[in-house]
């Protein structure tokens, strides 16, 4: 169930990527000036996070996860009702602001429920959820659109989000504990990063959004297209590959915690993601870079199933909090290494910006290697 709530909180990223030119024409503007919609569910996603992790904490990590998943599933109905550009703006924010809620939580709450010893394991199965939306909300956002319109592919998205929300609702309920600390909990963020180990591991998870989520993963599919002329379909689907290397590491997952243990995973993973950096930063021609998608699907999340299952550990009596302040670091983190990579695409080219991080991932993975879990 955890796992669908993922799916359809982690559709809500990719339902707009082949929807923007649609939505253009819809409103009369040009495809730029729906850049605020997109910001918006960002930027929301992110920030929202710094009041439902505790609210998950003080009533119950998989309530809060549902009611927030239903408002979200009536945030995307609404959304189809977008009448002109300021309304999809403002409900797309709205929507983004309940489910950043969900995968955090829901990543608290398996922390609560899981021995750390098969944690990451079981991480990896919720994972499935969130990946295989990544591999699919996109394409058949698209196709729906094609055949019924834009808003039909909201509406879908939205049915999915109200029923598993409502499923999960019917099982759960709230959970409320004594305060052991004054108002909301948010002090606890505090806690956190008093603690050398809550603060590494802040930082751990900063650079990780910077150096990947921010840094070389976006920049894939424009360097297929301006270096080897691939139309943005081709491209899409040459990156696809990323996700099925994502998809082979939830299926594996158990057996590679009790194969490599979190510093072989570290090692393993980091070293690989390392490699291929490197390697698409000289690649002569785009099936080279076909060809290094899956490693870098399966080694990222080898890379960064770990740093998840310690943020778990962060703070075990506020699990959802440290979840949520994890989550928060790395959104800032994607923020800032856009913004960096971006500099660094304009100054050196593409081979400039896998080379640096390929180097930044390689420092990373030893840093987080020898970081204690507490």
């Amino acid at each position: 169930m955890l796992a669908l709530a993922g799916f359809a909180a982690g559709g809500g990223m990719r339902l707009m990527d082949p929807l923007l030119p649609l939505l253009a024409t819809d409103f009369g503007v040009g495809v730029a000036a729906i850049a605020p919609v997109v910001a918006g569910f960002t930027l929301a996603y992110g920030a929202g996070q710094l009041v439902t992790g505790p609210l998950g904490d003080r009533f119950g990590k998989v309530w809060v996860a549902s009611i927030a998943l239903v408002l979200y599933g009536v945030g995307l109905a609404a959304s189809a009702l977008a009448w002109d550009l300021t309304s999809m703006v403002v409900l797309r924010t709205g929507t983004g602001l309940v489910a950043g809620a969900v995968i955090p939580l829901a990543i608290a709450w398996i922390g609560d429920a899981v021995p750390y010893a098969e944690r990451q394991a079981t991480i990896g199965k919720f994972l499935t959820g969130m990946v295989m939306a990544q591999l699919l909300v996109g394409p058949v956002s698209g196709v729906m659109a094609e055949i019924a319109g834009w808003r039909a592919s909201f509406l879908v998205l939205a049915a999915l989000a109200l029923v598993v929300g409502v499923l999960m609702l019917r099982r759960a309920a709230p959970e409320p504990r004594v305060a052991t600390t004054r108002g909301l909990g948010l002090s606890q963020y505090g806690v956190l990063l008093r603690a050398p180990a809550g603060r590494r591991l802040m930082g751990a998870a900063a650079l990780d959004g910077a150096v990947l989520f921010g840094g070389a993963f976006p920049f894939i599919g424009a360097f297929l297209i301006e270096r080897f002329a691939l139309s943005p379909g081709q491209a899409g689907l040459v990156v696809a590959g990323f996700g099925i290397g994502a998809f082979i590491y939830t299926r594996l997952a158990k057996r590679l915690v009790a194969r490599l243990g979190e510093p072989g995973l570290l090692g393993v993973g980091g070293g690989v993601l390392a490699v291929a950096l490197a390697a698409l930063a000289v690649a002569p021609a785009w099936w080279v870079v076909a060809l290094l998608q899956v490693p870098l699907g399966m080694a990222f999340y080898m890379f960064h199933g770990v740093l998840q299952a310690r943020a778990t550990e962060a703070l075990p009596d506020s699990r959802a909090t440290a979840v949520s302040a994890f989550a928060m670091a790395l959104f800032l983190g994607q923020s800032a290494g856009a913004l960096a990579f971006g500099a660094v695409l304009h100054a050196g080219g593409y081979g400039a910006v896998f080379a640096l991080a390929a180097a930044a991932t390689a420092g990373l993975a030893a840093w987080v290697a020898g970081m204690p879990l507490r």
